[in-house]
C-alpha cells in the first residue's frame, strides 16, 4: 500500500511537506540539544581525521564551505537548514552573509536564537515558495540533509529553485543521502514512525533531475562515516535519556533506539550512501578542484 500511494500520489506536495516538520523536527528541540553536537549539525560528520562527534561536524561545515570557495561577502542561501549550523559556520569562518529555508517552526526560532549576533535570516516556508520571480541570487546554495525530503515528483521543482536562486559563476552543493536503486520510499517503520513521506534518491535520478541546468563537477561518497555519526548520536541520547525522559516515555526511548541504530547497520552494511554533489550551472572555467 506504501508503494502504490507513493505511485499514485505526490506524497511531498503542498500542505504534505510540513508533515516531516512537525511530526520529526518540532519534537523536542531539548532532544536535539543533548543528542548533537555544539552546532546542532543533524546530518553525517566527517571522519577523515576527526576522534569525536564535535570534531566530525565541525570538519564536515568546513568541508563544505571550501567545497563551495565561500568568501567574504559572499551571499549563501541553505535549503534546509536545520537550526543553522552551516550558516553559522559559515558567517563566523568566513565572512558570509546568510539565508536559510526550513520547515521546522522550532528549529527556526532556536536557530534565531543562536544566529542573532550574525548577518543570518530564517525563513519559515517550503522551498517551492521561496524567489519564485527569481529576482534573489546567491553567490553559492548548500542543501545538507534536506534532498531526502522532496521525492522524485518534485526533483524539477527542487532543481529549477536552486538554478532561478545561484548566479551564473555560483556553485551548489547538495548533501544527501542515497541509495543504489529508485525508489518510491523508505523502509515502511521509518516512514511510519521517524520520517514521514521520505525518500532516497537514486545517483541517476539525481543526474536526470539537474543534468539540463548544471554541471556536475564533483561526486563525494563518505556514506561509511554515518555509521559513526549515528553511533555517537546514539550514545549522546541514553546519557541524556535520565534527563529526557520526564517529557518522553519508554515507548520513545525504544522507538528512538531503534531508529538510530537500524540507520547506523544500514550504512555500515553500505546498503544506504551519504553523497555531496558539487555542481555549477555552466562549468567552472578551467576546472573544478575538490577540497577533501
Amino acid at each position: 500500500w506504501a508503494t502504490l500511494k507513493a505511485r499514485l500520489f505526490n506524497l511531498q506536495a503542498g500542505a504534505r511537506a510540513w508533515q516531516v516538520g512537525h511530526q520529526h523536527y518540532d519534537i523536542d528541540n531539548e532532544l536535539y540539544r543533548s543528542m548533537l553536537d555544539p552546532y546542532l549539525a543533524y546530518s553525517c560528520g566527517y571522519w577523515l581525521t576527526a576522534t569525536t562527534l564535535d570534531e566530525a561536524q565541525r570538519d564536515k561545515l568546513e568541508l563544505i564551505c571550501r567545497k563551495l570557495g565561500l568568501r567574504p561577502g559572499m551571499r549563501l542561501l541553505d535549503i534546509g537548514c536545520g537550526f543553522g549550523s552551516l550558516m553559522r559556520h559559515a558567517a563566523e569562518h568566513h565572512g558570509v552573509s546568510c539565508v536559510g529555508l526550513t520547515i521546522s517552526a522550532q528549529q527556526a526560532a532556536l536557530g534565531k536564537t543562536l544566529c542573532a549576533a550574525l548577518p543570518i535570516r530564517f525563513e519559515l516556508m517550503d522551498y517551492r515558495d521561496f524567489n519564485r520571480d527569481g529576482h534573489e541570487r546567491f553567490d553559492r546554495i548548500a542543501s545538507v540533509g534536506m534532498f531526502e525530503h522532496v521525492g522524485p515528483r518534485n526533483y524539477e521543482a527542487y532543481f529549477d529553485l536552486v538554478r532561478r536562486s545561484l548566479s551564473e559563476q555560483g556553485l551548489f552543493l547538495l548533501h544527501t543521502i542515497g541509495r543504489g536503486n529508485a525508489s518510491t520510499g523508505v523502509d515502511p517503520w521509518i516512514e511510519t514512525y521517524i520520517f514521514p513521506n521520505a525518500v532516497l534518491p537514486s545517483m541517476a535520478q539525481i543526474i536526470d533531475a539537474c543534468e539540463r541546468d548544471f554541471v556536475v563537477e564533483d561526486w563525494h561518497n563518505f556514506g561509511a562515516d554515518y555509521d559513526r555519526t549515528l553511533l555517537a548520536w546514539h550514545q549522546r541520547f541514553e546519557a541524556a535519556w535520565p534527563r529526557l525522559q520526564r517529557k518522553h516515555d519508554e515507548r520513545f526511548r525504544r522507538m528512538w533506539r531503534y531508529y538510530l541504530l537500524s540507520c547506523a547497520g544500514s550504512f555500515r552494511a553500505r546498503v544506504n550512501q551519504l553523497w555531496q554533489v558539487v555542481m555549477s550551472p555552466l562549468g567552472v572555467q578551467g576546472g573544478y578542484r575538490s577540497a577533501r
